[in-house]
């Protein structure tokens, strides 16, 4: 067990240097809160109440190599945690910035709750972590889902975020518009028979185009070797609900309404779209046509910009490092 430990952390910080080492043939299960799964920083935390159940969520807290005055915080997305922000929380915190990285609740080391998930209340919770650290005012950095948590804490709260990065986001279409309504039972079903060979064919299909294997590896196993758990039906209950939340609680209307500036970092060939396997076939095409709406929609908005990196896909930071890292950094520096 500490050697898959050792290989997970040394892929998020960037070296591959160690990948090639053999893995135990057989590994314990992790926790439902990844216990087992190692993060590159320390993870805190932060006791919340979520609709009267009372639940936890984890955060890294990241302190600059040299402050600049200000913080960003990093919001994960939703087949990822969030220790893949790793390089990003590396290039942040040497260009000056402290870093927050919480995991959602319902994400990676968060609790898992028994009702389900809501952009408003996750939008509360990140506020709730910024009110404990005494943070007034934050860039938000974000990723595919957590883009659109981003969009509704931007619009619900304008005054304690500065800039809005939105990273490879799904939401930029209202999904309802092309794919029925599924069952949650039918989707619950769906995912628990997903196997670990098909998930990786599903990531390196859909999100990592430019990715090697073995950096894809630690996704797989910070998903399937929560199986092992005796808690793994509440885990999966709790995945399955985010997938509603994406499906039920559009944010693309909001999006023309955000006042702060706003860059959109996309890959081209990131055709994401949640549910288009279950929309009509006529309709499947017609969706994820992701470049295209952001820079559609960052015309629509009053400090919208669009920045589209070919050959890339939806793990644009992990994919094109150094590109990204400029672009973010460059848009981070401009004033508000």
């Amino acid at each position: 067990m500490q050697r898959a430990i050792i290989i997970c952390f040394s892929i998020f910080i960037g070296s591959l240097t160690c990948v090639q080492a053999a893995e135990p043939a057989t590994r314990e299960p992790y926790g439902i809160g990844l216990e087992g799964f190692a993060y590159p920083y320390p993870v805190h935390l932060l006791p919340l109440v979520n609709d009267g159940e009372q639940v936890r969520m984890a955060y890294m807290d990241i302190a600059p190599a040299q402050s600049n005055g200000r913080t960003v915080v990093l919001l994960h997305g939703r087949n990822f945690p969030s220790s893949y922000w790793a390089p990003v929380i590396k290039t942040l915190r040497n260009a000056g910035y402290r870093v927050v990285v919480p995991d959602q609740i319902g994400f990676g080391k968060s609790s898992k709750p028994q009702g389900e998930l809501h952009f408003d209340t996750l939008a509360r919770n990140t506020v709730a972590l910024l009110d404990h650290l005494q943070i007034a005012k934050a860039d938000i950095v974000a990723h595919s889902l957590g883009s659109m948590l981003g969009v509704r804490i931007a619009r619900a709260y304008p005054d304690r975020i500065a800039h809005l990065v939105l990273t490879a986001p799904i939401g930029l279409e209202d999904y309802r518009l092309y794919v029925p309504p599924t069952p949650t039972e039918k989707i619950l079903e769906n995912e628990d028979r997903l196997t670990a060979d098909a998930y990786r064919k599903q990531l390196e299909t859909n999100y990592a185009l430019k990715l090697p294997p073995e950096q894809i590896t630690p996704f797989i196993d910070a998903r399937f070797n929560i199986k092992g758990s005796a808690e793994y039906p509440r885990w999966l209950r709790a995945f399955v609900s985010s997938g509603q939340m994406i499906y039920r609680e559009p944010v693309v209307h909001e999006i023309p309404l955000i006042t702060q500036p706003t860059l959109f970092v996309m890959g081209a060939d990131d055709h994401n779209a949640p549910g288009k396997a279950n929309a009509p076939e006529a309709l499947r095409a017609k969706m994820g046509q992701n470049a295209e709406l952001a820079k559609a929609l960052a015309a629509r908005m009053a400090r919208g910009r669009a920045e589209v990196i070919p050959n890339t896909g939806h793990l644009v930071f992990l994919e094109v490092p150094a590109k990204y890292d400029e672009l973010v950094l460059g848009f981070l520096a401009a004033a508000p």
